[in-house]
């Protein structure tokens, strides 16, 4: 078997940032709790322009644009992802809730659903919630959310790095509804 050619970029169809900005989104928002790192804000930027998320939420201490090191893993979807600054976020969860959202946890907890098991209902409004590096989602803030879902993992380590949490948790919570976006 030869291997394939890779596309370059000029192939690949990507929307200039004013036409993403005006495209639909998938009905989702992601919401970074007390996240320290600027690389892993950056990626999450980058990951919430790939599946076309509507706003990233950073909250607390996260660390905000413009910043170099942000910029560094963002490459420039920090232009293109909507988003917001939040003090605390267990008032923006209340807000989210009020606005229809379903809030959910990336968390491990009692009771924890785990994310294979996942399945967007077709007119639902999700919010995702990841956390600090070292001590997850705020207790306070999972109290308030209507649940939490957790990664399956067969390893040693108790957990994932934030960044890579969000693109699992995003990709397989919203494939189902790429369609909607060719």
């Amino acid at each position: 078997m030869t291997p394939s050619r890779k596309l370059l970029n000029s192939e690949l169809h990507r929307l200039p940032v004013e036409q993403f900005r005006q495209a639909d989104k998938l009905p989702a928002v992601v919401v970074l709790d007390n996240v320290r790192s600027q690389h892993n804000v950056g990626a999450a930027f980058r990951t919430c322009d790939a599946f076309r998320v509507e706003r990233l939420y950073l909250c607390g201490i996260t660390p905000l644009p413009p910043h170099r090191e942000i910029y560094k893993t963002a490459l420039g979807a920090e232009e293109s992802v909507a988003w917001e600054s939040v003090a605390e976020t267990v008032h923006l969860v209340r807000r989210l809730r009020q606005e229809g959202y379903t809030v959910i946890a990336i968390e491990q907890a009692e009771g924890s659903r785990s994310l294979a098991d996942f399945a967007p209902a077709p007119d639902a409004r999700h919010a995702f919630v990841l956390g600090n590096e070292v001590r997850g989602v705020d207790q306070q803030v999972v109290d308030l959310c209507d649940y939490c879902l957790e990664i399956p993992q067969f390893g040693t380590k108790h957990s994932l790095n934030v960044s890579v949490a969000t693109g699992i948790v995003l990709w397989q919570a919203l494939h189902p509804l790429f369609h909607r976006l060719l």
